[in-house]
């Protein structure tokens, strides 16, 4: 089995995995903001969030007390599909669209600015730091263009159970800095 095939499996079974988590855990956005503070972020950071889809660890909370301690909050828009998430600043009274794959995203007129802690969902984490995502490369690629840019703090937003002990990883794989879940912060070297 090559490695796609591989992760094409892997991600059916961690879906079904996050399922049973996220019904077992209906108050896991609340137990992510009990770390909030705990987070190492710099005074007035630009953090990247994003919606949570049905199922996924949902850092709702955890953005809005992110935003009560001064920092920006902005959120991913799919440009293209071979292209890095852009960024943006919601307005006020501007409400999010569908976006190409039923992500509520911004809108393509809002204010863009770069993230310098990001905020990712994911279907499983190892041990190592790496991440399984969707398959289609776009937090992989927007890691790898904030990291030749500057620096950027990569946070894993998710639950306990779905860590697992190593995952097959390609050339493109970023690695995560550290993962938030209702059991606390997990940091990777």
């Amino acid at each position: 089995m090559d490695i796609s095939q591989e992760k094409k499996a892997l991600r059916e079974k961690a879906r079904e995995t996050r399922v049973k988590l996220a019904t077992a855990a209906s108050d896991h956005p609340r137990s992510l903001l009990r770390h909030a503070s705990a987070l190492p972020l710099a005074k007035n950071s630009t953090v990247g969030g994003y919606k949570a889809l049905l199922g996924e660890a949902d850092p709702r909370l955890l953005i809005e007390e992110l935003r009560a301690q001064g920092h920006a909050i902005v959120y991913p828009r799919v440009s293209s599909k071979s292209e890095a998430l852009t960024f943006h600043v919601q307005p006020p009274g501007r409400n999010f669209v569908k976006g190409s794959f039923g992500v509520p995203e911004p809108q393509a007129d809002w204010p863009r600015s770069d993230p310098s802690v990001l905020l990712i969902p994911l279907l499983a984490f190892d041990t190592q730091g790496y991440r399984l995502g969707y398959g289609g490369g776009y937090y992989d690629r927007t890691l790898e263009e904030l990291r030749r840019r500057g620096s950027v703090t990569a946070i894993g937003v998710a639950y306990a159970g779905q860590e697992v002990a190593s995952l097959p990883r390609e050339a493109t794989d970023e690695k995560l800095d550290m993962v938030v879940t209702e059991a606390g912060i997990r940091r990777f070297g």
